[in-house]
C-alpha cells in the first residue's frame, strides 16, 4: 500500500496539473513558505518560538477504555477494493483490440480503460522485474518526507513512505491493512485508537513502532522545524500517545467529522532523526542530516537507489517491505524499479514518451488534440482520460476599488466569452465550471448552478449600476473615489504559458468592448505565489485541485483564511463552514456546502472557467490505470494498480 497523502487536496493535484497547463496555483507552498519558516527558525530574535503543542497528560489506556465507547472502523486493502469493483465491471473490448484503437471520443475512451485499466488476473501475467519510467516536471528538494513542499516530493514519499490511512476513488477513508491491525473511533468522536502491525521495519532493519508516529507528530509540531506544508491539518490533533510499540491513541481538539483527514501524515524514523533534532532542527543543514538526505532510511515499498539531480530519481523495490522472517506478509509491488525522469518541457516529454523513454505523462489540451492523433504516437503509445475536479478561474481581489462590488465581479463573468475559451482555446476538452464543487460531488448544490454565458449588455448594465460609467467620454469607464476619477484599468497576473496567456488575452479583448482596460502580466511562478499570498495583485488566472472533504476549501473562503488570497469576506459563508465542519449527517452537510457554493456563485469572487479533466499518454506496455476525481494517482490504490505484463 502506497501512502496517500492527506496534504494533496490543495497541493499535489494543483501543483502538477497547473504546471502542466501553464497556470500556477497560488497555494502550492512551493518553496517560499518553507523559506520563510527557515528564516524564522534561524532568527536571532530572543522572542521564544510560538508554542504549537501544549503539554498533555494522557490518561492510562485502561482508564480510557473503561470510559470510552469504541466503535470499530474499516481496515481495508485498496487493491482488494479495486479488484472487487472491477469484478462487477464489464470489459468492453479485448486488450489486443484496445491497443489498436485511437482515442477520438469518450466511447472509445471507455473501451480503452475497460481493457487496459484492469488489474492482472494472476501473478503469472505480471513482469515482476519491470521498471516504470514516470514523468515529473521538477526535481525534489528533500528526500525527507516531512520536508515535502512540492508535487514531486510528495510523489516520491508516497512510494518510499507508509501511512496508516488512505481513501478510495470515492474519498471514503479507511485504515490500511498493510500497516494497521485495527482502528476504532470513540462514539463521541474525540479519540481514535489504532493498533499497528508488528511486521513493519525500516529499510535499515529497525522495527517500525508507534513511537515513530508519536515522534514524527511532535517533530512536525516543533516550531523550530520548517515543515508548514505537512503541519497543515496535523496541527488540528491535540495529542498522540503511544501506549506500547503497537498501540496509538489520537486525541482530537474537538469532535468533528473532518478529524479523520488529519490522522495521516508522513512518518520518519525516530532512531534516525532524534539524534540531532535539537542541534539541527532544520533536519537538513548538518553533516549528519545531509548524509541521511542522500541515503534516506525509508519505511514504505521503495527505497532510494540513485539520484542524478535535475535528471532522474530511481527507486528500488524493498524486499523487507513485503517479506518478513522469510514469509510474504504484504503484496509485492508490481515494479522492481520506479524511475522518475525530470523533464520540464511538455514537448520534450512527449517526444520521450513516443520513444519509450518514459511510460506515462499528463497531456495538456494542445498535445492531446494536435500531437497525439497520428501513427507516430500510436506506434508505441495510447492515451486515456478521466474526470478530475481541478478547476480554473479568474480571481478578483475583493479589497481593490475595482472588484469590491459584486456587481462588477458579475459583470466580469458576463463579459468573458466562455464558449470561445472552451471550444477554441481548450479544444472542446474541458467542461464549464460554475463554482467550488463539481456537479458529480455529493456536496454540490441541487439543482446545480448554471454556467455563465457572455452577455455584454448585462455586463454593461451591472457596471452602470455600480457607478462605473464613462464620465469624460474617452471610451474608458471610470468612477469617482474620494473626489478623484479612477479609470477602470487593471492588471491580471498569469504564468507565461500559451494557454494561460491566451485565456487572459481573450478576457482583455472582451473587456475592451465594454470600456475596460485589462493589462495581461506574465509572472514568474514563485513571484506569482508571493504576490498572491501578500494580496499584492488586482486579478489573476489560477486553479485549484480538490480536497478529500468539502471543508478543505474553508482555507480559501473564510474571512482572513490563509489561502483567501482574494480577501473575500461573507459572514454567512463563515458561519456555514463552521456549521458544516460540526455536522456529522452527510445529507445535512451536503446541503450546507451546497449553500456555500450557491452564495459564492452569487458573489462571484472568482469567475469560474472550466474543470480540467485528466488527459494522459501511456506506453502500450502499461496496464492498470484507473481515474478518480484526483486523476490516476493520489488515492488508494492509485499508482499501486499500475503494472506491466510479461512480454510475449
Amino acid at each position: 500500500m502506497y501512502l496517500v497523502s492527506r496534504l494533496s487536496p490543495l497541493l499535489l493535484t494543483v501543483l502538477l496539473s497547473l504546471l502542466l497547463t501553464g497556470c500556477p496555483g497560488p497555494s502550492t507552498k512551493n518553496g517560499e513558505e518553507n523559506s520563510e519558516s527557515s528564516e524564522k527558525s534561524e532568527s536571532t530574535d530572543d522572542t521564544p518560538p510560538e508554542i504549537l503543542l501544549e503539554p498533555f497528560d494522557a490518561p492510562k489506556l485502561a482508564d480510557l477504555d473503561a470510559e470510552v465507547e469504541w466503535e470499530k472502523q474499516p481496515v481495508l486493502d485498496s487493491m482488494d477494493l479495486l479488484r472487487e469493483r472491477q469484478s462487477k465491471e464489464k470489459q468492453l473490448i479485448s486488450v489486443t483490440d484496445a491497443l489498436k484503437l485511437k482515442n477520438t471520443n469518450q466511447e472509445i475512451n471507455e473501451k480503452i480503460l475497460s481493457a487496459l485499466g484492469r488489474l492482472p488476473e494472476n501473478d503469472e501475467e505480471v513482469n515482476w522485474g519491470a521498471t516504470i519510467n514516470r514523468h515529473v516536471l521538477a526535481d525534489m528538494k528533500s528526500t525527507n518526507p516531512i520536508m515535502g513542499s512540492s508535487a514531486v516530493e510528495f510523489e516520491v514519499s508516497s512510494l518510499t513512505g507508509f501511512g496508516l490511512f488512505s481513501f478510495d476513488w470515492n474519498f471514503i477513508p479507511f485504515a490500511v491493512s498493510d500497516t494497521v491491525v485495527s482502528w476504532q473511533s470513540s462514539k463521541d468522536k474525540l479519540y481514535d485508537k489504532v493498533v499497528l502491525r508488528d511486521d513493519l521495519t525500516w529499510s535499515d532493519g529497525v522495527p517500525i513502532t508507534a513511537h515513530d508516529i508519536v515522534f514524527t507528530f511532535q517533530t512536525i509540531m516543533n516550531p523550530k522545524v520548517p515543515v508548514p506544508a505537512v503541519r497543515s491539518g496535523t496541527d488540528q490533533i491535540r495529542w498522540i500517545q503511544a501506549y506500547d510499540d503497537q498501540t496509538l491513541v489520537f486525541f482530537h481538539k474537538e469532535a468533528l467529522p473532518t478529524n479523520v483527514w488529519n490522522l495521516n501524515f508522513p512518518i520518519i524514523p525516530k532512531h534516525i532523526y532524534e539524534k540531532e533534532l535539537e542541534t539541527d532542527p532544520t533536519l537538513q543543514d548538518s553533516e549528519y542530516h545531509v548524509k541521511h538526505e542522500n541515503n534516506p532510511v525509508t519505511g514504505g515499498p521503495y527505497e532510494l537507489e540513485e539520484r542524478v539531480r535535475g535528471q532522474e530519481i530511481i527507486l528500488r523495490r524493498r524486499e523487507s517491505w513485503y517479506m518478513h522472517n522469510g514469509k510474504e506478509v504484504r503484496k509485492r509491488p508490481y515494479f522492481e524499479r520506479v524511475r522518475l525522469r525530470i523533464i520540464q518541457d511538455p514537448n520534450t516529454a512527449l517526444l520521450a514518451l513516443k520513444k519509450g523513454q518514459i511510460d506515462e505523462m499528463a497531456l495538456n489540451p494542445e498535445l492531446w488534440k494536435t500531437q497525439t492523433e497520428n501513427d507516430d504516437f500510436y506506434n508505441n503509445c495510447t492515451k486515456a482520460n478521466g474526470l478530475e475536479w481541478v478547476y480554473f478561474y479568474f480571481g478578483w481581489n475583493c479589497k481593490t476599488l475595482f472588484f469590491e462590488d459584486k456587481r462588477v465581479r458579475q459583470a466580469m463573468s458576463y463579459a468573458f466569452n466562455h464558449d470561445e475559451m472552451l471550444k477554441e482555446l481548450c479544444y472542446g476538452l474541458y467542461q464549464p465550471c460554475t463554482g467550488v464543487y463539481h456537479e458529480t460531488a455529493w456536496m454540490s448544490p441541487k439543482p446545480m448552478t448554471k454556467p455563465y454565458k457572455q452577455d455584454l449588455t448585462k455586463a454593461e448594465n451591472l457596471l452602470d449600476d455600480a457607478g462605473w460609467i464613462d464620465h469624460d467620454g474617452d471610451g474608458i469607464r471610470d468612477k469617482e473615489f474620494d473626489g478623484k476619477i479612477i479609470p477602470f484599468q487593471f492588471t491580471i497576473m498569469t504564468s507565461n504559458r500559451p494557454l494561460s496567456l491566451s485565456i487572459c488575452t481573450l478576457l482583455k479583448e472582451n473587456l475592451e468592448q465594454i470600456g475596460i482596460l485589462c493589462d495581461v502580466k506574465p509572472t514568474e511562478f514563485t513571484v506569482m505565489q508571493e504576490k498572491s499570498r501578500k494580496h499584492q495583485y488586482q486579478a489573476m488566472f489560477a486553479g485549484w485541485g480538490t480536497g478529500t472533504d468539502p471543508d478543505t476549501s474553508v482555507n480559501l473562503w473564510k474571512t482572513d483564511a490563509g489561502r483567501n488570497y482574494g480577501q473575500y469576506s461573507n459572514p454567512e459563508v463563515d458561519a456555514l463552514f463552521e456549521e458544516g465542519r460540526r455536522e456529522f449527517d452527510k445529507d445535512k452537510r451536503a446541503k450546507i456546502y451546497g449553500k456555500i457554493h450557491q452564495i459564492l456563485y452569487e458573489d462571484q469572487p472568482y469567475t469560474w472557467l472550466y474543470f480540467r479533466n485528466s488527459f494522459y499518454g501511456f506506453n502500450k506496455d502499461l496496464r492498470g490505470y484507473v481515474f478518480s476525481p484526483r486523476g490516476p494517482y493520489g488515492y488508494g490504490p492509485g499508482f499501486g494498480s499500475l503494472w506491466k505484463p510479461v512480454s510475449k
